[in-house]
């Protein structure tokens, strides 16, 4: 498979704390990736490094053969490269529906010149409003499309999150926590609805997650954070062996 993310030689420090510490990264397109690691080793600083919500300090991030090291959040987010958040961020005063209409890129009617002229945006609007229908089915809220997105239990917005992040022309999905306290139950439907959207619609997922017995089951390979560097990237069965991922993180 081609390289669809590549990192390399990426630092990042605040102040005179090295946060993360060359790190090296390639991932493959239409799989399913996780970054593991205890708390503080630097998972979530990369994740923002690579959503252009921070710079490095040093190397380049390669997304699809473009150099988007330079590039700011939503810059990034037009190349097809999105992220969800630890804490959903659903427009709480919009249904369901209308938070997946709303983070489409394709609804020029919205725009000052266009809007007056129906004729110009039209079928656009149709368009989306088919693609929210399919994707909401997707993620399993096609019943919820009425609800008041405030009104969604923690699991549906976090359901909401990932369905939004695939509104626009999506490659890659990069998620902090999708689980973070959600039932299991629950949490295992969002792992197969990521792994169904993976392989039906070659969408690569890079994750950060703690709950280890649920996430593991569905990662195809594994990232091992600490203290600012990679330490071991090995298949899920393999990694949790590793001397020094039962050291760092496995065994606290």
């Amino acid at each position: 498979m081609a390289t669809i993310l590549s990192l390399s030689g990426i630092r990042k420090q605040f102040g005179g704390m090295v946060v993360l510490d060359g790190i090296d990264m390639g991932m493959e397109a239409g799989r399913i990736y996780q970054m593991i690691g205890p708390n503080g080793s630097g998972k979530t600083t990369l994740i923002n490094v690579i959503s252009g919500l921070l710079k490095p300090d040093a190397g380049s991030v390669t997304f699809d053969g473009t150099d988007i090291t330079q590039k700011g959040l939503f810059d990034t987010f037009k190349t097809g490269l999105v992220r969800t958040w630890q804490i959903p961020q659903p427009f709480r005063n919009l249904t369901t529906e209308e938070n997946f209409l709303v983070s489409s890129d394709k609804n020029r009617g919205e725009g000052f010149l266009a809007a007056p002229t129906r004729s110009r945006w039209r079928h656009d609007e149709e368009k989306v409003a088919d693609k929210s229908s399919e994707i909401m089915e997707m993620v399993s809220l096609t019943g919820q499309g009425v609800v008041w997105s405030r009104n969604l239990s923690g699991g549906q917005q976090k359901l909401l999150e990932l369905g939004r992040a695939m509104m626009a022309d999506t490659k890659m999905i990069l998620m902090d926590e999708p689980i973070a306290g959600v039932n299991p139950t629950l949490a295992h439907e969002i792992f197969e609805r990521i792994k169904r959207i993976c392989r039906e619609q070659k969408i690569t997922f890079l994750i950060i997650e703690h709950r280890l017995d649920i996430s593991l089951q569905y990662a195809e390979r594994v990232f091992v954070l600490n203290r600012g560097k990679i330490i071991a990237e090995d298949d899920p069965d393999e990694v949790t062996k590793d001397p020094r991922v039962v050291e760092s993180y496995l065994g606290e």
